[in-house]
């Protein structure tokens, strides 16, 4: 047995209320509200306010948090500037890190040294609201589109969805993104979420704990699955190819995007819901071909391998048919988890401690005398 956690794996490195995950049993739960239940009767502003609050809010503290929300959209002439110059062809991931350093900048709230919470707090609303406008931002000048005002009363989705095509978003649409945004808001002690902790917890600046999550979000390893599965799907192209391409899969020992997850051991509990979404949609859109092919791999695979489909393998889905493109599936993930990394740093500022793992040694053992360069 390994005396040590290769990657941390298994290792209780703090405590949260936020979010539990319980893999074994395939259930998610914030703050104690299984997402279910939420997704069923909440928006996501309702839970951002969750995270963000440590309760559900009444009628009253939902407009006045919506409010709040919407009135910190507007993002600094200099990050405009930024997006507009930015390379056409660059990911928009980068743009996103970068982009969220640079509210750092013009934010005099962003301060290193012993936490001003309330300050925070503001700082979270801000980045939650700013987020979403540097994506659709830095899309539309990419293509050399009018960057259109912020405005304030539409929600968190489709305001995000008008920024991005200049009309009026339709409800399904809106429903649609809102049940993504909020299973995608947190999840337990995920890479992106550790490495923003470990930022703060040097009482670095929030926007500095940000970007080290969203850069720890651009790997495919963690938030670029999604765009993996429809990948693949254009690859193999047509229903009637799945089965083969599947069993060529398994002969070779490749990895089928989207199937099986590092915590669920069986059905990642957010899955269902996207593929609902994604049935519907496509159904409404007339061109069922993506999810008929997703859902061929998934009976295959959980008939073959015992695995099952998580939330990648159908958001996949449901952003392609809403006509988002493809890179832009991971900054949509950096947009809803912005509500739970921001929850994490202000829980982590609550009861702050550096973090410190060890390194098991495995060099050289004995020390050895240094030759002078001469004579090496």
């Amino acid at each position: 047995m390994s005396d040590y956690a290769k990657g941390l794996e298994g290792v209780i490195a703090n405590e949260s209320a936020l979010s539990r995950v319980e893999g074994l049993e395939g259930r998610l739960s914030y703050l104690g509200y299984s997402i279910d239940e939420l997704v069923e009767n909440c928006s996501f502003e309702e839970v951002t306010h969750l995270l963000h609050r440590g309760k559900l809010p009444n009628v009253a503290e939902l407009a006045d948090f919506e409010k709040s929300l919407r009135s910190h959209r507007e993002i600094p002439q200099g990050v405009i500037d930024f997006l507009k110059s930015a390379p056409k062809d660059a990911n928009p991931m980068d743009i996103l890190r970068t982009g969220v350093s640079m509210l750092g900048h013009y934010d005099k709230r962003a301060k290193i040294g012993e936490p001003d919470q309330e300050a925070n707090r503001e700082v979270a609303l801000s980045l939650c609201a700013q987020t979403p406008v540097i994506v659709a931002y830095y899309h539309r000048a990419r293509q050399g589109l009018e960057l259109l005002p912020v405005r304030d009363d539409l929600s968190e989705s489709a305001h995000f969805l008008y920024l991005m095509t200049g009309e009026e978003p339709s409800e399904a649409a809106v429903k649609t993104l809102d049940v993504a945004y909020t299973i995608h808001a947190d999840h337990g002690m995920n890479a992106s979420t550790f490495s923003a902790r470990v930022t703060v917890a040097t009482l670095s600046d929030f926007y500095s704990a940000m970007t080290s999550a969203v850069g720890t979000l651009k790997g495919p390893l963690h938030g670029g699955a999604n765009e993996g599965v429809i990948k693949m799907l254009n690859e193999i192209g047509s229903l009637d190819k799945v089965d083969a391409f599947v069993e060529d899969c398994l002969v070779n020992k490749k990895k089928i995007m989207g199937i099986g997850h590092r915590v669920y051991k069986v059905l990642d509990p957010r899955a269902p819901h996207l593929q609902k979404m994604a049935i519907k949609l496509t159904e409404e859109l007339g061109e069922t071909k993506w999810i008929d092919m997703s859902e061929r791999i998934a009976t295959i695979m959980r008939e073959r391998k015992g695995l099952n489909a998580n939330v990648d393998f159908y958001s996949a889905t449901v952003y392609y048919s809403l006509g988002i493109p493809t890179d832009l599936f991971t900054p949509i993930f950096a947009i809803a988890r912005m509500a739970g990394w921001t929850a994490q740093v202000l829980e982590q500022l609550e009861d702050n401690r550096l973090y410190r793992p060890l390194t098991k040694y495995v060099g050289p053992g004995e020390l050895s005398k240094v030759t002078p360069i001469a004579e090496r």
